[in-house]
């Protein structure tokens, strides 16, 4: 089997590091999906239920639309896995639901946008490290912007996201989560989901643990367990 080259850590910025709120100013944010020391629950990991987490910040008076980008710099990539990308969340939201819908625009959120994540699906996607591969830190990158964002759509990439908050951003924060595989520090192995393969990447736990998780490929930059071309969990 081919091995990749892929680096231990992504080297390229995060979003956040890239996009400069004129003036400088900060947003606090803070979700339930965390623990006190931050770490990330395990219902919001693709290995488990891949629950979708809620989200909340301090209001920035003058939005007229916030952005949220969620990024893993330290996914062994070339640059930082995207977990979320949203857009146009009214500017009078403070919060961004628990189990929002992954759709391109969710019905919770009226007159937003949802992106694709580096897995192309719509959504988040859920916290996946390799395993053995340490603590992973999630950013959850919130932009408030002086104007919606009306010359994208849902196929829009992170790059075409990023040129659009440079011009429009005037507040930022960043809540890191952490998570890391459990299984391997002490814990029972977990059956969980592969995800990020095929048209539905969140099927029934049932239904993959029926067909068999396996080891792990070499060549496969996300390391979920051995897969068919067509997306199924291949048989061990």
């Amino acid at each position: 089997m081919a091995q990749h080259d892929s680096p231990a850590h992504s080297g390229s910025s995060l979003t956040i590091q890239r996009v400069e709120a004129h003036p400088s100013r900060g947003i606090l944010l803070a979700s339930p999906a965390l623990d006190g020391e931050g770490r990330i629950d395990d219902r919001y990991s693709a290995y488990h239920d891949d629950l979708v987490p809620g989200l909340s910040w301090s209001a920035v008076i003058e939005a007229q639309a916030y952005a949220l980008v969620v990024e893993d710099p330290d996914a062994p990539m070339a640059r930082p896995f995207v977990h979320w990308l949203l857009w146009n969340i009214p500017g009078t939201a403070i919060a961004i639901p628990a189990g929002l819908a992954r759709t391109a625009h969710p019905p919770e959120l009226p007159g937003a946008t949802q992106g694709r994540n580096s897995a192309g699906l719509e959504g988040w996607h859920g916290t996946k490290p390799p395993a053995g591969h340490g603590v992973h830190h999630y950013h959850f990158q919130l932009f408030a912007l002086s104007a919606p964002i009306t010359h994208l759509g849902p196929n829009a990439g992170l790059e075409d996201l990023v040129s659009a908050l440079k011009g429009l951003t005037i507040a930022s924060g960043d809540l890191i989560g952490t998570y890391e595989r459990r299984d391997l520090i002490g814990d029972a192995p977990s059956l969980g989901r592969t995800g990020g393969y095929g048209s539905d990447a969140h099927a029934d736990t049932a239904r993959e643990a029926s067909t068999g998780r396996g080891g792990l490929d070499a060549d496969d930059l996300d390391r979920h367990a051995p897969h068919n071309p067509d997306g199924e969990v291949r048989r061990v």
